[in-house]
This record gives structure tokens, sequence and C-alpha cells, in this order.
């Protein structure tokens, strides 16, 4: 990374700053001398967010812009003058809607929206957060060598959750954007897989949540099973991509291992101890689980994955951007230590 120094002459906006990534990267790059920008949907909740992602550090420079990634109201104030942009923000939900175009429309748009208008006020580099929801397909056979950046998955595929199809339109609408104007040097993306890790604030998200229960005392275990990544890892990765000339134009998988819920419940007994003590030992059976997703809205939206299995390469980003991600142990530890004593 660049020294501090010369990052204060660099201007970072950071969509989504109120969420689990976007806080994270905010206060990596203040950390590192950046002077950022965010933006946040309603202006009352900056004092919250500033409090969370200047933790630790010293004079952050960090401005905030009130805009929505549904209309164009604000997006020109809060990119202009900004060298670059981490375009994080994006709908996720708990539960997925009935619609599919109540999450299409919004993350296409909101990226097409950033996207324009970042290009508009000549930004070095748009480093934007897809999913590897956007490069695992359920069409056709399971794959047997890991996916890659190569891979994108079919959003006509039956039965593909609104959710991986809002990720693979939004973020084939963007490359076919920047191939139209010819600026594809000036995108990045980074495709991560479940984030976990220590929390800034009151964040959250589907993966925190499914920890969450786990050391609330779930008594067993659907067969599901998530490749996981640490969100510092994962914003050190949407930096590095910023700043590499090699980033430009490429996709890059934020993923370490593939693990069971099982699995995950073991690492939370192993390495805590008191507070992962409640953490499932059974596997739930797939026809209790059905009955279950008849009143829980998340788990029915996860029906679809129940013993599937996936597994994604981050040679790229190992390679091209020297990008180490810690060891999921230390992850998912971290994780439940603080979910269990911030919360």
């Amino acid at each position: 990374m660049s020294e501090p120094i010369a990052n204060a002459e660099t201007t970072v906006l950071v969509t989504g700053g109120s969420g689990f990534l976007g806080g994270r990267a905010i206060n990596q790059l203040l950390d590192q001398g950046y002077r950022v920008r965010t933006t946040v949907r309603d202006e009352s909740k900056s004092p919250a967010v500033r409090e969370a992602v200047t933790a630790g550090v010293n004079d952050p420079d960090l401005t905030f812009f009130e805009a929505d990634l549904g209309n164009d109201d604000g997006w020109k104030e809060a990119i202009e003058g900004c060298d670059y942009v981490l375009h994080i923000a994006s709908p996720f939900p708990t539960a997925q809607p009935k619609d599919p175009q109540e999450l299409i429309g919004p993350a296409r748009d909101g990226a097409l929206r950033v996207l324009r208008a970042s290009l508009d006020a000549n930004v070095k580099r748009v480093v934007m957060t897809s999913s590897v929801a956007a490069i695992k397909s359920d069409d056709g056979p399971p794959s047997t060598e890991p996916l890659t950046e190569d891979d994108w998955t079919n959003p006509d595929t039956p039965g593909l959750s609104p959710y991986a199809q809002s990720k693979t339109i939004a973020e084939r609408a963007a490359w076919d954007l920047v191939k139209e104007t010819g600026d594809e040097d000036r995108l990045a993306v980074v495709n991560p897989s479940a984030i976990l890790g220590p929390l800034l604030g009151n964040e959250d998200s589907t993966s925190l949540q499914i920890i969450q229960r786990m050391l609330d005392g779930m008594p067993a275990a659907p067969r599901l099973g998530f490749s996981y990544v640490d969100v510092r890892d994962t914003a050190d990765l949407h930096i590095r991509a910023m700043n590499s000339p090699a980033a430009g134009g490429k996709r890059f998988i934020a993923s370490g291992p593939f693990l069971w819920m099982t699995e995950v419940a073991d690492i939370l007994r192993d390495e805590l101890p008191d507070e992962g003590a409640k953490a499932p030992k059974r596997t739930l059976p797939k026809p209790l689980v059905r009955v279950l997703s008849l009143f829980d809205p998340a788990i029915r939206a996860l029906l679809p994955d129940i013993g599937k299995e996936s597994h994604f390469s981050a040679a790229q980003a190992k390679d091209l951007l020297d990008w180490e991600p810690r060891a999921i142990n230390e992850t998912i530890a971290d994780c439940g230590r603080s979910l269990a004593h911030d919360r």
C-alpha cells in the first residue's frame, strides 16, 4: 500500500458506509490516511456510522453525503473531486422477495447510476462489489473444480434466487457499460463469498445472523455450507484492486474454504469454549428444514442450497494483487467473539 502522506492527497468515495463491508473499507482507508467520503440514505444515521468506522483512527478525514441508489439526487456532489469509488452498497435481504425485480432493479440501476456518475467525474477507477452468486450457477452438473472469474451464473436458470439474479445482472450491466464507453480499465469487480469477521458497530448481514443463531443455541444445523471470507480481507482486496494497475478490467474472487454449518459450529466450540458452547452438534434432517421454512423466511430462502457444495479459486487475487487472506478459524472465532461481546 502507499504511504499515508501520499494517501492524504487521495479522495475515495465508499457507497454503503453503514454496511458490514462498507464500514470496514472506510475504517481501513482512514487508517491508511486517505480522505474518505461515504453515502447514507438518511443523514440522521451519520453520527452512529462515524463513531463505528473511525474506531482506532487518528484524525479521520470523513465526509458524509446523502444519496440513494434509487435516484440521481446527491451522486454528482458525492463523486465530484474523488480519485476512486468503491461501490459496495447493494440490497441483501434476509428473505428473498416474491418479485425478483424488487432486487434486480435497484441493484442494476444503482450500479449503473454510480458507475456513470464516476466515469463522468473522471474517477480513476471504480471497484464494484459483486458476489460469488454471480459466478456460481446451478445450471448444469456440479463442478468438480474450483470456479474462477471466467465462470458466470446464468440469470435465467430456473429456481435461481432473486439475490443471485440481481448480482449477476448488475455486474453484467456494469461490464457492458464500460465496454461501450471504452473504459474497461477503469472498472474492477470483487466477488466475495459469505463474509464474516468482527463488527465495528451494529452492522447486520445474513452471514452474521447464521453465526448469531449458532451462538444463541440453534439445536441442529441444516445441511448447508458456504465458502467464507473475512470482512477485513475483503475490504483489503477492494483497496488493492483500487490501487493496482493490474486490476483494471478484471474480476477478483474473495473466498476461503467451503465449510458445512456443522463444521463452523465445531470451530466456534473449539475456539470459544464459553461463547460457543451452545453451537449445534447435530444436522437437521431436510424434511424438518422444509417444515421450519414455512415459518421462517430466512430458512426458506436457503432451501435451494441444502446439500450443495461449491468451491472457488482466489488465485487471481493472490497472484496479481498479493492478497493473503487470514485463516478461516481466526475469522470465525473473531466473528463469534464480536457478536457475543458487542451485542
